[in-house]
């Protein structure tokens, strides 16, 4: 049953997922259980199995998909047990950035993952970051930017955070192709990850700190 899904998962089959997890809750599986046994370890051998050389973006986006369909059908049923999520992320796409795909990609991940993720989709200005960290009070926020000349308004949303107050109490996590470790610690950010799966594992990383 666990095995199932798991199995879908690897994958990429979206349309197989939901109907095993639907099958599986039939039975009276726990929806705890099908999270962290089956979707999680699913996830992180996808995560693993892409920074070993095995599995590409194209791959891994897809059982990302087949992930983000199993959790249509089990969140109801989460809320519903009172199991909470392991966190909240507030994601973006800086100003001036329309590239979504790698912020999708972590996005999906994360909810794969047992996170709530808030995602304010591209072009977010700083001002929205802030209205965004106040509204939903994350644990993380992440910024995304897959251009050199659009990675350099992170600042201005680290800034803009400090300015309102609320930088002390939100890790800020930064990524996308042209951005580094280096660019990272130079505009104060908490941390930063290469790809959709190292994000996952900073995440954990920070969250629980």
């Amino acid at each position: 049953m666990l095995e199932e899904i798991r199995e879908a998962v690897l994958d990429g089959n979206a349309a197989a997922v939901p109907v095993a997890v639907e099958r599986a809750l039939a039975q009276g599986a726990d929806p705890s259980t099908i999270l962290d046994e089956a979707l999680i370890p699913a996830l992180d051998v996808v995560g693993s199995e892409y920074e070993s050389g095995i599995r590409y973006v194209p791959e891994m986006l897809a059982s990302a998909e087949a992930m983000k369909a199993g959790m249509s059908i089990l969140q109801p049923s989460l809320v519903a047990a009172g199991v909470q999520a392991k966190g909240r992320v507030v994601l973006g796409t800086v100003t001036g950035d329309l590239h979504d795909i790698g912020k999708n990609l972590v996005g999906m991940m994360l909810e794969g993952a047992g996170y709530e993720v808030v995602d304010l989709g591209v072009e977010v200005s700083a001002e929205r970051f802030v209205e965004a960290v106040r509204e939903h009070t994350p644990d993380i926020l992440a910024l995304s930017a897959l251009l050199t000349t659009t990675m350099t308004n992170m600042p201005a949303v680290i800034k803009a955070l400090e300015k309102a107050g609320l930088r002390n109490t939100t890790r800020v996590v930064v990524g996308g192709a042209p951005v580094t470790q280096r660019f990272a610690e130079q505009i104060g950010a908490d941390g930063y990850a290469v790809d959709a799966p190292s994000a996952v594992s900073l995440v954990r990383h920070l969250a629980s700190e």
